[in-house]
């Protein structure tokens, strides 16, 4: 049995550090192998991450206008080649990179308009988008990842929310390099069935994030996911990639010790201590 492995989600950990750079050397000097990070399109990342001797795990399409109040384009309709144009943005940064996977960013149901009477046409468009993406990623052997982010907190328009949506179009669309991402916090908000859900779905999972609910704090912070369990049940379940640490950090000095706190670590010992203690220093700023 693996044990789980960690990564370090550089755009919501060090928020102190002005950027990716300085980040990833805190990220490596913290123990970490692996970092991740959702837009690295501000500045030419590929000598920070050699240099850092970080592996980058996953990037996330480009977001859009943001001014404009996109979150990515992939279900948008009448934004196709805006799509294709990040999407090829994406590809060139994760070879530079070395990083296998790119997150399909699905974007936000149109301000005003009703979810249900839009959904069709947005999948319509995604799932055209999804089978070019599809494409586009496997010449260069790289996985598309689509996450469902939960409506009730979060981000009240984005298109994707529950892990039975994303399955299904998934099954829709049927290519084996585009998988699920699984965001614990997003799923506990949106269905709760933890269990559940992730022995039905994690085969077709190929990234997990985590953070605690409902304050996304760390794993040990106050709040309703006993961890050890669902770290147990993850390596119990043979998942075999990283466990994004996407989290919010807690107040001054927060995280310290966090991996310490009695029963947080799998009962049965499997995960390794160096990356409880990078998670440590890595909030230790």
């Amino acid at each position: 049995m693996a044990p789980l492995r960690f990564s370090a989600n550089l755009s919501w950990l060090f928020p102190e550090l002005p950027g990716l750079p300085a980040r990833l050397r805190a990220a490596s000097s913290a123990g970490f192998e692996a970092a991740e990070v959702a837009f690295p399109y501000a500045e030419p990342p590929a000598r920070a991450v050699r240099e850092a001797g970080l592996r980058l795990v996953l990037i996330n399409t480009p977001p859009g206008d943001q001014e404009k109040g996109e979150m990515g384009l992939g279900a948008v309709p009448g934004r196709q080649a805006a799509f294709r144009e990040g999407l090829e943005q994406a590809v060139l940064y994760a070879k530079a990179l070395d990083c296998p996977r790119i997150h399909l960013m699905a974007g936000r149901v149109p301000q005003g308009a009703d979810r249900t009477a839009v959904r069709s046409e947005m999948e319509a468009v995604f799932l055209e988008n999804l089978r070019h993406a599809a494409g586009v990623l496997a010449q260069e052997n790289l996985v598309g990842l689509l996450e469902p982010i939960n409506t009730r907190i979060t981000d009240p328009r984005y298109f994707l929310d529950t892990p039975q949506q994303v399955a299904a179009i998934l099954q829709k669309v049927g290519r084996p390099n585009l998988k699920l991402q699984m965001d614990i916090f997003h799923w506990q908000i949106m269905d709760g069935n933890l269990t559940g859900n992730i022995r039905e779905f994690l085969p077709i999972v190929g990234h997990v994030q985590v953070a605690q609910v409902p304050g996304r704090g760390e794993p040990d912070s106050p709040g309703e996911l006993n961890f050890p369990y669902l770290f147990e049940l993850l390596e119990d379940e043979g998942y075999k990639g990283f466990v994004g640490c996407e989290y919010r950090p807690q107040g001054e000095g927060s995280g310290e010790g966090w991996h310490e706190a009695p029963g947080l670590a799998p009962a049965k010992g499997h995960l390794r201590d160096s990356y409880w203690i990078g998670a440590v220093f890595l909030l230790l700023g």
